[in-house]
């Protein structure tokens, strides 16, 4: 990863010299240079392994089988072609989705079992950190340091949120003024799709 030290090490000079580096937890506006204004470009010596739409586990091609380039807004050039999703897409993996939501592990297991899940995921980024946040630099242009100091850590902790309240979610008895029970259950609203 010494690619993703010295953009490291580049960005935060930048930062640095204009005064723009912020803490996590302060309530400061901050304004970044874009790794494209480096003088010199630095290649990630990252491979680029998936560029294909996720889809109930597997890597696939677009039903309509298209394309698009993702370049590197520094210098222009291409870093891969991925897979272009639509309508046709969206529609295989909500199903996909609802059928692992509804008959899947995911339903079957106690609030402690998907809270370690999510822990779990949590702890991939904190692992992963370097990685991601170089193919995040290196795909949008963003500082190496911003992504790897403020929004990876920020990601993890918000999945550690939400992992400590799965095993605390629960319903309310509300007060009827005629014999009926009234009762409030949280549930998931379930599949949702999202093309990025």
């Amino acid at each position: 990863m010494a690619a993703a030290s010295r953009i490291s090490s580049l960005l935060s000079r930048s930062l640095l010299s204009k005064g723009r580096i912020c803490g996590v937890g302060r309530s400061v506006v901050c304004s970044y240079t874009t790794a494209a204004a480096l003088e010199k470009p630095i290649t990630p010596s990252i491979n680029v392994n998936y560029t294909k739409l996720l889809i109930n586990g597997n890597f696939v091609d677009s039903a309509s089988g298209k394309t698009f380039p993702t370049y590197d807004p520094r210098t222009g050039d291409v870093i891969a072609h991925v897979a272009e999703g639509d309508a046709e897409d969206i529609n295989r993996a909500v199903s996909a989705a609802r059928k692992a939501f509804d008959e899947g592990p995911w339903p079957k297991m106690t609030a402690y079992e998907r809270s370690r899940v999510l822990f779990r995921f949590a702890d991939l980024i904190d692992q992963h950190t370097e990685e991601l946040a170089t193919l995040e630099t290196w795909d949008n242009g963003k500082p190496y340091e911003q992504a790897a100091k403020i929004e990876l850590p920020m990601i993890s902790r918000l999945i550690r949120y939400y992992a400590g309240w799965a095993d605390k979610i629960h319903g309310l008895t509300v007060p009827a003024d005629s014999p009926h029970l009234v009762q409030t259950i949280h549930e998931p609203i379930g599949v949702a799709g999202q093309i990025i």
